[in-house]
């Protein structure tokens, strides 16, 4: 929080005073090591630009960015060429499923403890019939702005930072589960946190928040509470997207989601808004999961719960 003038004034004499009083042990207080910069508000355009572009992705390759299919290497391609600008350590990592080739990307940032990884993910492959925006463009392009961020900032954490975006999750988790099923057992255990969004634009939201992890959990639960927006535990995507291997393997877990196909009851509208007896998103797995099917206010706010809990869970 920032001291306006007259309050900065105040602070000034009164830490005078303690000097007088103290003999230096105000000296004392400055020379400890200062507690890391506070994560930035991610700006809601950067993250709809990115959006943006994976529709036009999607249009110019047949309507879609699904596994094996040109929009989803473009997809890769792009997000690729973002993050080797920012000075990530960028790696494509191959499989097949169901015939096709497939890529992971996962990008480093240089520095932090790599005994203590804290990793941020989504999935970027859509369903074939639409360019999969909410499904899963939102939580793809919110984890790019935070890792753009954290370029931005030049950001030194005290624990490595790993960001990663999944193939073919929509075929069952195939991306997420090679890259775990692949990673040796020390390399597991080095991983401290593995936050996954999956879904965080929806257009009638909700606000769930994983409960696998308690720290992570009340990490994501203070950042709301901040805001004044209430949460629920998340329970309709529970073990179906790409944060169940990494649990699976022992790793602590959670994440944000704002709701699919089921229908929101009316004591969520009366908590979040929006319509009760429709659906979180009305076009989940559809052709009109385009840029039109997102909730700036949800992705907004979710946006900046991706860059607060890296930057809280670093540190």
């Amino acid at each position: 929080m920032k001291l306006s003038v007259s309050a900065r004034a105040v602070a000034a004499g009164g830490i005078a005073t303690v000097m007088l009083l103290t003999g230096g042990a105000v000296a004392d207080a400055a020379s400890a090591p200062p507690r890391p910069a506070a994560a930035p508000d991610l700006p809601l355009a950067g993250v709809k630009a990115h959006l943006t572009q994976l529709q036009s992705i999607a249009t110019a390759n047949g309507g879609n960015r699904a596994h094996g299919r040109a929009g989803y290497k473009a997809s890769i391609d792009y997000l690729k060429a973002k993050l080797d600008a920012a000075g990530f350590t960028t790696t494509l990592q191959q499989f097949t499923a169901s015939g096709r080739t497939g890529y992971n990307l996962i990008a480093d940032w240089p520095g932090g403890d790599t005994s203590q990884v804290v990793m941020a993910g989504s999935h970027l492959d859509s369903v074939s019939s639409g360019p999969g925006i909410n499904d899963n463009g939102s939580g793809s392009a919110a984890v790019l702005e935070t890792a753009l961020a954290v370029s931005r900032a030049q950001y030194k954490p005290t624990k490595h930072l790993r960001f990663a975006w999944w193939g073919a999750e929509e075929l069952g988790l195939v991306g997420s589960r090679y890259y775990v099923n692949r990673l040796a057992t020390g390399n597991r255990s080095r991983i401290s946190a593995y936050l996954n969004f999956d879904m965080i634009g929806s257009p009638n939201p909700g606000y769930f928040v994983y409960d696998d992890d308690p720290a992570i959990e009340k990490t994501f639960k203070e950042y709301f509470s901040g805001l004044g927006v209430p949460t629920e535990i998340e329970t309709e995507g529970d073990g179906r997207s790409d944060h169940a291997p990494f649990k699976s393997a022992g790793v602590p877990v959670g994440g944000l989601f704002t709701g699919a196909s089921r229908a929101k009851t009316a004591a969520q509208a009366a908590k979040w808004g929006g319509t009760a007896g429709r659906a979180f998103d009305r076009c989940y797995h559809s052709s009109c999961d385009t840029t039109a099917n997102i909730d700036d206010t949800a992705l907004d706010r979710n946006s900046d719960a991706v860059a607060y809990a890296v930057w809280e869970l670093s540190e």
